[in-house]
């Protein structure tokens, strides 16, 4: 009787042998005594491993990994074929700590550690997928937990960011203070500029008749007396008096 979650194949000892192309689905199942139905759990699988590795420059690291998975149903018969049923220990073991020690081997620990996790993830995900999956083993995902350094290098690590990050600071702040000078120089030779414009426009006649403007309007004040035309300097009207 094979459970909702099991499926099986039947290894006939006095004929065929092992059949791996006819899947036995759940439910009961008649067969002769002499034979056996071999159950498979079709049930996604977890499979945690804690590994001890080297990185590029043959630093000892110890990484966490998950390791979620299920057997291709169709293809159980050739899967115990290979590996007699054993296949967690045989197969994706071995497969998983390959991919996880050949990709850690590539990088540094600091990169590892910092910068560059994901793509470390990424990497023995592919690798591991891949050679599952030509041995009839689906992997659903694959999760790096944790990733511990030595705590002296961790420390340096951790020292060498810090100062990376106030580095980055004073260089936003002197930028940030350049930014500023550098508005003020264009600002003060805008106003340079201006005034040489307005000094090469200001001929005597202009001078001259804004004077007298200025002149009129002070004469409407209330305070203002006597007006006096074309006898100030340069001709312009004098105003006398006033409260």
């Amino acid at each position: 009787m094979l459970q909702p979650t099991e499926a099986g194949i039947i290894f006939r000892p006095l004929t065929k042998g092992l059949d791996k192309e006819n899947i036995f689905n759940p439910g009961l199942h008649i067969i002769a005594p002499w034979n056996k139905i071999i159950v498979y759990d079709m049930r996604e699988q977890v499979l945690e491993e804690k590994l001890d590795i080297l990185d590029k420059k043959g630093l000892s690291i110890e990484i966490d990994i998950t390791l979620r998975f299920v057997p291709i149903k169709s293809n159980i018969g050739y899967l115990h074929e290979n590996f007699s049923g054993d296949y967690i220990v045989r197969l994706i073991n071995p497969i998983v700590r390959s991919s996880a020690r050949k990709v850690f081997g590539r990088y540094e620990a600091e990169e590892i550690y910092s910068t560059k996790r994901a793509e470390v993830e990424s990497s023995i995900i592919i690798e591991t997928k891949s050679i599952l999956e030509s041995n009839n083993i689906v992997m659903k995902d694959l999760l790096i937990r944790s990733i511990k350094l030595p705590d002296q290098i961790r420390a340096a690590i951790d020292n060498k960011e810090e100062q990376r990050q106030v580095a980055e600071a004073m260089k936003y702040k002197l930028d940030k203070e350049k930014l500023e000078a550098d508005r003020k120089i264009i600002e003060a030779e805008g106003i340079a500029a201006y005034n040489r414009i307005v000094n090469i426009s200001l001929t005597d006649k202009i001078l001259k008749q804004k004077g007298i403007d200025a002149t009129v309007e002070l004469a409407k004040s209330p305070n203002s007396k006597v007006v006096v035309v074309g006898s100030g300097k340069e001709g312009l009207p004098l105003i006398l008096g006033g409260n």
